[in-house]
């Protein structure tokens, strides 16, 4: 097999990218789907990506979230569908639960005209339900590797052996969640005759040695290679003692309250805490973390994604794959550890040539972590203005929601401690489904079951 400098590439072969869909060569019943969703013009990954597939050649796709790699993979599949419409047809693989449930929706939306089904594998959801989706026979999985090789080892007529293509996507993501051991059992479970997608933000040295074992001959395309924010994002920091850092936060919250805000924290409690100060405060504010069960977190994007509520508070399961419209505003409450980590975050605003805002709060602590961010970003970060005396004012109000939060939370802590086993047997917890982890669960260093008898 050819590493990842053998593989042919694909970077500048047309000086334009093709204006349209159609003469990239993709059938009526897609373009009309394309239409429907609002797809006007194909993305620079899916112009150089979609000729090569539609040729049935295995892809690498090196780009970022929010460049349209999820229709550069599903257009081609869903056109052969077109062609071979039978049995088990597609397998794609995903990091994370939403991101598993979003690619679901995009092949659903593009596959409209050809009545395609999907079946979405993710742990932390009852395995039964799972099992009888797949006796509807569908045309696509979406799974989690950890769940996916669950259903393959004790679903009575579950097999990949007829599988036509696999997509890897999120490819740095999988591998850094140490989900190699279980992707190498399900490549052995797979039939070698296959096409193969793999999409990685990165071209790291695990991500090469998966390709080396699993793609033929690939063509490489590449868009973004470096980390980089788009020109639309309007980057500030806000300098501050720690101490006073909730009353500085909540400040913030007051002047932009007409703006639809995700806000950025580094674990789970300090989301919880800070939603609940928000809602306290008058804020119509809505967490999304790895504490909460899977149709908690669902409905809780829904609501934010609807409108329903202008704030998301939310760690780094939020930070990539996720396709959230019209977010006007990005504040990382804690400065992410990495550099690509706060790329990420800030991604979610500013998208599709719209502006955005992103603005960072900065400790005495925090000032190393903020100047590697600029390193990385070859560009300085403006300081947000502030007014002291209306920070000052609002400081014993703050600390007085911080009360009634931690009160709050130490209710539900104790009125849910009987309550664990219940919970995870509604959601299928425990055993192999372990190996299920996003990102909150790796960064806690916890099973997840000890993690379900604490949070309700």
């Amino acid at each position: 097999m050819p590493g990842p400098e053998d593989a042919s590439t694909s970077k500048s072969a047309t000086p334009e990218p093709p204006k349209t869909f159609k003469s990239l060569g993709l059938i009526d019943p897609l373009l009309e789907a394309l239409q429907q969703v609002g797809y006007k013009a194909p993305t620079e990954i899916q112009s150089q990506a979609l000729p090569h597939a539609l040729e049935g050649r295995d892809i690498i796709g090196i780009a970022s979230t929010g460049s349209g790699k999820t229709a550069a993979f599903a257009l081609p599949i869903l056109q052969k569908l077109w062609e071979e419409p039978k049995g088990l047809f597609a397998c794609v693989l995903a990091p994370t639960r939403e991101l598993a449930y979003q690619i679901s929706q995009q092949f659903e939306a593009l596959g409209s005209a050809m009545g395609v089904r999907c079946a979405v594998l993710i742990g932390g959801m009852d395995m039964p339900t799972q099992q009888i989706a797949l006796a509807k026979r569908p045309h696509i999985v979406i799974a989690t590797p950890g769940r996916l090789l669950d259903h393959l080892e004790t679903t009575k007529g579950f097999s990949l052996r007829m599988l036509k293509f696999l997509v890897l996507d999120e490819a740095d993501r999988l591998l850094d969640m140490e989900f190699s051991e279980s992707i190498d059992k399900i490549l052995k479970l797979i039939p070698k005759e296959r096409t193969t997608y793999l999409f990685s933000a990165t071209m790291t040295t695990k991500v090469a040695k998966l390709q080396r074992a699993s793609l033929t001959n690939p063509v490489r395309v590449e868009v973004n290679t470096k980390y980089q924010t788009v020109d639309t994002l309007l980057q500030y920091y806000l300098l501050m003692p720690f101490k006073n850092k909730q009353a500085y936060f909540m400040y913030l919250m007051h002047t932009l309250q007409q703006n639809s805000i995700i806000v950025f924290t580094r674990t789970k409690a300090e989301a919880q805490m800070l939603s609940i100060m928000l809602r306290i405060l008058g804020f119509a504010a809505v967490p999304i973390h790895g504490d909460m069960s899977q149709s908690q977190r669902l409905g809780a994007l829904g609501k934010f994604k609807s409108g329903n509520r202008k704030v998301l508070v939310a760690t780094d399961i939020a930070s990539r794959g996720l396709d959230i419209p019209s977010v006007d505003v990005v504040i990382n409450y804690d400065v992410p550890q990495h550099s690509k980590d706060y790329i990420h975050r800030v991604g979610r605003t500013a998208r599709a040539g719209r502006a955005g805002k992103s603005i960072t709060l900065v400790t005495q602590y925090d000032v190393e972590l903020l100047q590697r961010i600029e390193k990385v970003l070859n560009k300085k970060m403006d300081e947000y203005q502030t007014e002291a005396e209306d920070i000052a004012a609002m400081k014993e109000r703050v600390e007085e929601a911080a009360r009634m939060a931690r009160a709050e939370i130490k209710d539900a802590e104790q009125s849910g401690k009987g309550k664990g086993k219940k919970r995870r047997h509604e959601e299928g917890g425990g055993g192999k489904d372990d190996r299920d982890r996003d990102d909150d669960v790796v960064e806690a260093g916890m099973p997840r079951m000890k993690k379900s008898k604490k949070h309700k």
